[in-house]
């Protein structure tokens, strides 16, 4: 059996599925485990992940690209060429594979495409609150692997997912990052309690536009707290000397890290070393609470949120509609994490099957039974 693991999108998504994909091939070696990506950067990424789990047999296949995007990139940086002319370009050879896994649900425009022969798995790339994660199209894929207990639940409610149709899964993406342990180094060495912030890229929800920069020119005059700046990827996607040019004047600083977009942003590296979260409406809050920690939501657009189950993660924290203060209000939310704790706790064991050793093996556990019976 042929089974391709199609990163199509931003390098972020990446490892929601990886960890799945290296297993597979180690629990079942009968099988070809492709990695398809359109970029070289992609697989190089790759590629440091998969001495993490030994035995792994994968091939890595870089997505061949019609001369029109090449072209296209040379004269515009883009991060990952566009996805439906890719997927388009790729159809023959993606119809030869007897299943194609997908954390991006672009991927099915390949029936559209004429691509029928594989089945197509859903592996989603994240697990939060918003009405973004309980989208429709699952329903047409052929099996959907939900990582969140929560999500599945709204999903069926909503009629979306049948029986026989999906599994409930793991977090494969903590499986990767608890193999990365004891091989991050420290980003600060001046003993201060370090902020995330992590705004999201959407300017209709997202506390960037109206917020952020006056958020880092409150943290550069300040000397009690370290600041990380690692907004979601797409925010600065491509980033680019002039986007990078606008934070020139922080770079100097030792207590301001700023990351647009490398891979630390995708790997957990920032939640993991961050001591509090300031954010808006990024599902990467509930990554971060895989230790309970004080979180600050930003509300820059007067959102009506105490009743609204898309904002539930605005009840792990105090909620700012300004900035005024904001000193005041992070040195507090420290003060009462008390207050939030057993909310963050309960919301995150509802989110996730914690009994899971190794999301991984398991997700790959349930791939592999599911394709057994249907192929």
């Amino acid at each position: 059996m042929r089974i391709g693991f199609l990163y199509n999108s931003q390098s972020h998504q990446i490892l929601h599925s990886l960890p799945m994909a290296l297993e597979l091939s180690i629990l079942r070696p009968d099988w070809q485990v492709d990695i398809l990506a359109p970029s070289h950067d992609h697989l190089d990424y790759i590629q440091q992940f998969i001495p993490l789990y030994p035995g792994a047999r994968v091939t890595l296949c870089l997505l061949p690209q019609p001369l029109g995007i090449r072209v296209y990139r040379r004269f515009r940086a883009l991060p990952v060429p566009p996805k439906a002319w890719s997927l388009f370009h790729n159809r023959r050879m993606l119809n030869s594979y007897d299943a194609l896994v997908s954390t991006d649900k672009t991927s099915l425009l390949l029936r559209w495409f004429g691509v029928r022969r594989p089945k197509f798995i859903n592996t989603e790339h994240g697990a939060g609150d918003r009405d973004v994660t309980f989208d429709p199209r699952v329903a047409k894929f052929d099996f959907n692997l939900i990582p969140s207990p929560k999500s599945a639940q709204r999903l069926v409610e909503a009629g979306y997912l049948t029986a026989n149709r999906y599994a409930v899964s793991a977090y494969a993406k903590f499986d990767a990052v608890n193999r990365l342990a004891g091989k991050r180094l420290p980003l600060f060495g001046n003993g201060r309690p370090t902020i995330l912030y992590n705004p999201h890229f959407s300017a209709t929800l997202g506390s960037w536009p109206r917020f952020g920069m006056t958020v880092l020119e409150i943290m550069a005059r300040q000397d009690r707290y370290n600041l990380i700046f690692a907004p979601h990827m797409r925010l600065f996607d491509p980033v680019t000397p002039g986007k990078l040019a606008t934070f020139q004047r922080f770079q100097g600083l030792d207590h301001i890290h700023i990351d647009l977009g490398s891979d630390a942003s995708c790997d957990m590296t920032y939640t993991m070393a961050a001591d509090l979260y300031l954010g808006d409406v990024s599902s990467q809050v509930y990554e971060f609470l895989c230790k309970p920690r004080p979180c600050v939501f930003l509300n820059a657009h007067a959102v009506a949120w105490h009743e609204n189950a898309n904002y539930r993660f605005w009840t792990f924290g105090p909620v700012l509609d300004t900035l005024d203060d904001l000193l005041m209000h992070l040195d507090d939310a420290f003060a009462r994490h008390e207050q939030w704790r057993a909310v963050q706790e309960h919301a995150f064991a509802a989110n996730f099957d914690l009994s899971v050793n190794n999301p991984g093996r398991h997700n790959a556990t349930l791939l592999a039974e599911w394709l057994s019976r249907s192929i």
